[in-house]
């Protein structure tokens, strides 16, 4: 099969439109064992494996997911699959909270020596909270472009606001703005309403999608198996307060839509997070197995009609926040 390829904004990096998000290689260190299990090294390996195997092309990860750990997963992964620099595309993220923009270019020289030997290809600021303004944040991403230490720039979890002054301040430079990484799934839908989708769409900025499965409760598992929550951290557990019962009827649709596909319901929530706005949203699903990856990179041949995917859009409108 072949995959499509979709440019990250007015940049030249092409991405299938489902990435590996890597955020479950932190190893079940710091602040993320308490809501993600550690997985195993060999299997981290074999992740990375199947999803470039099954079409994706691009991995997602940040300094802080394990501080580092999964930055240095994700590069012993690509060399355990024999990959060599640029046979995929690689973003991380700079992390701003309690810093200001003078600690970029040293944070971007330490995921490069965890990367090594593969390349930043895209770099984003992972909030939007910083000691420095958006512009002073904006022309460090620059510097590192200018001194070819990273191909583009990305922001994350950016308000409609911040995000078009980000793009405003690149473009001085001559850069365009990559994505705008946000929470946006069947479940979670306030990019729609809160001016960023339709600014992203305005800008030629693309969304990256995380957590496009609702940590887990899109994929129907959850709802067959409800014995499963018991065994996930608690922080994890809570999360899913409020969405789980009230989730039923969408899964049910999910999977039904899933029967006509000869596809899984996690399949056509993937689907439909990457196609219902056209080519402007891309997403970074997680895989903590290797059948998950396998799955989400099959959510690519899942071609919804346009009334499967208005049905999904009007029952997540009464449920998303």
């Amino acid at each position: 099969m072949t995959v499509e390829r979709r440019r990250l904004g007015k940049t030249d990096l092409e991405v299938s439109p489902i990435g590996l998000g890597a955020m479950q290689f932190a190893g079940g260190k710091g602040y993320f064992r308490y809501f993600l299990a550690p997985i195993a090294p060999d299997c981290m390996d074999e992740i990375v494996q199947v999803a470039l195997d099954k079409g994706i092309n691009w991995i997602d990860t940040a300094e802080v997911y394990g501080g580092g750990a999964s930055e240095r997963a994700v590069a012993h992964g690509l060399a355990s699959a024999g990959k060599s620099p640029g046979d995929a595309i690689i973003t991380t993220k700079w992390m701003p909270v309690l810093r200001s923009s003078k600690s970029i270019s040293k944070s971007a020289e330490k995921s490069t020596n965890r990367l090594n030997p593969y390349p930043i290809d895209l770099y984003l600021v992972h909030q939007n909270y910083s000691r420095s303004s958006v512009k002073a944040q904006m022309d460090a991403m620059a510097d590192l472009v200018e001194a070819e230490r990273i191909r583009a720039v990305g922001v994350s979890n950016f308000s409609m606001k911040k995000m078009i002054s980000a793009h405003e301040f690149l473009a001085e430079r001559g850069i365009p703005l990559a994505t705008n990484q946000v929470q946006f799934s069947l479940l979670h839908r306030k990019i729609e309403n809160n001016g960023v989708l339709e600014a992203a769409k305005e800008l030629g900025v693309t969304i990256t999608a995380y957590t496009p499965l609702g940590m887990g409760i899109l994929t129907g598992n959850l709802h067959r198996n409800p014995e499963l929550l018991n065994s996930m951290p608690r922080v994890r557990r809570m999360r899913f307060r409020g969405n789980f019962e009230k989730s039923q009827y969408l899964v049910e649709t999910l999977e039904a839509i899933a029967l006509e596909h000869e596809a899984t319901a996690a399949q056509v929530a993937l689907s439909w997070t990457t196609n219902y706005h056209g080519d402007t949203v891309v997403a970074i699903p997680g895989a903590s197995k290797t059948y998950q990856a396998e799955q989400n990179a099959g959510a690519m041949r899942v071609s919804l009609t346009s009334e499967q995917m208005s049905t999904l859009s009007t029952l997540s409108a009464e449920l998303a926040s």
